[in-house]
């Protein structure tokens, strides 16, 4: 144990060099090293620059800090109080603390409830059946990701929010566009500021003209008492969230199954493990690596440590979902597992609240694949496919040729 000279107290610095890069990869695995890192430094102090003081990779230690909205805050760190309204995107609940994001949970929490779900099950259905058409209209071999994984998300976002059908097209472009990292900065932030203009019209439409969709019925049921910003924050982190965590899981979870042809043959032959096959590559998968980093609002003891007020957690949702002891078993996909606890949709108060609807899509669009394509395959050699950056917030693959 050595000093830590901000803060005075003894921490765990003696263990850096046991800390694993714990938001990289290697393929579809975890880095070597992070189911050791978790069972026996769960959380260890980082020593080096950034913003991240604390790095937690056990499932305990994660949980305690993403389940504890009393003494952590998931905005980010700011020097000023006007610097942190600056950087705070209004509407998206990720960035509010209680009692704000209570208030925001509770708007969007009946919108997405399993009952809600089944409304647009049938159009989801029918976004997923065109999407097949395209791709096998394309022809043997075929890119997954771009006549498949990338439309399909911000279609089922514009569905949901009730985005004219003439229009659906244009705008999940420009969110697409807005967000690639093979855009050049100025394109991106064109595509976005479209996008975000398009919101405010529509939100506007809505306000004078409620229909039957999301954002209509939060108008219809709280009025005034949701601003029109707040509308368009929540309608953009409903599409914005879900589309970039989706596309990485429609391409990384079809590439899981193609990486186990045993799993593929058992859930071809027993279609009813599909719920099963969701839950287990969501945790295999595990396309957001990382939690949003908490910020501790008081003196918190996790384990044997001690978090000061103002330091920044990073939590592991990788460790917790793949990470493996020395001498376990390693990992492997299994359909047939039951009870499994990922945390692929984070814990707590911040807990993904599309969860449902992102059941529902990959369950349609996983089953989808498999009816209409028998014996698919991927159409070149494994290391031919090129993965997203370490560095993005979201685990993905850029290109997936496949043939059947």
């Amino acid at each position: 144990m050595t000093e830590d000279t901000r803060t005075g107290r003894g921490r765990n610095r003696d263990r850096k060099a046991d800390i694993i890069p714990h938001h990289l990869r290697e393929g579809m695995d975890p880095p070597p090293g992070l189911g050791r890192m978790s069972a026996e430094t769960p959380l260890v102090a980082e020593t080096g620059p950034g913003l991240i003081d604390w790095v937690a990779t056990g499932r305990e230690e994660v949980r305690a800090v993403l389940g504890d909205a009393d003494r952590f805050s998931t905005r980010p760190p700011a020097d000023t109080e006007e610097e942190s309204r600056l950087i705070t995107q209004i509407g998206n609940p990720l960035m509010y603390d209680p009692p704000e994001h209570t208030r925001l949970r509770k708007l969007l929490a009946p919108e997405f409830t399993l009952r809600r779900m089944r409304r647009i099950e049938g159009q989801v259905e029918r976004i997923i059946e065109d999407r097949l058409d395209v791709m096998e209209r394309a022809g043997r071999p075929a890119d997954l990701m771009r006549h498949f994984a990338w439309p399909i998300p911000g279609l089922v976002g514009c569905t949901l929010l009730g985005i004219p059908r003439d229009d659906q097209a244009e705008l999940a472009r420009h969110l697409d566009l807005s967000r690639r990292d093979n855009r050049g900065w100025q394109a991106r932030r064109t595509s976005a500021k479209t996008f975000d203009n398009y919101l405010a019209r529509y939100v506007a439409a809505r306000r004078r003209d409620p229909g039957d969709d999301l954002v209509s019925m939060l108008v219809r049921e709280h009025g005034t008492d949701v601003s029109d910003k707040e509308l368009v924050g929540l309608a953009a982190s409903v599409m914005a969230a879900g589309i970039e965590n989706m596309v990485g899981m429609l391409g990384l979870g079809v590439l899981a199954l193609l990486d186990h042809p045993d799993q593929l043959a058992l859930l071809r032959d027993r279609p009813e493990l599909m719920g099963q096959a969701v839950e287990e590559l969501l945790r295999y998968v595990t396309v957001v690596a990382v939690a949003s980093p908490r910020t501790a609002l008081t003196e918190v003891t996790v384990g044997d440590h001690v978090i000061e007020p103002g330091q920044v957690v990073s939590c592991s949702l990788l460790a917790v979902n793949r990470g493996r002891p020395p001498g376990a078993p390693p990992d492997r996909l299994d359909i047939r597992r039951e009870g499994t606890t990922h945390v692929a949709f984070g814990h707590g108060i911040h807990y993904c609240a599309g969860a449902a609807l992102a059941r529902m899509e990959l369950r349609i669009a996983f089953a989808g694949v498999l009816r209409r394509f028998p014996g698919l395959r991927l159409a070149v050699p494994r290391g031919e496919l090129r993965f997203r950056p370490p560095w993005m917030a979201t685990f993905g693959i850029e290109n997936l040729p496949v043939t059947w």
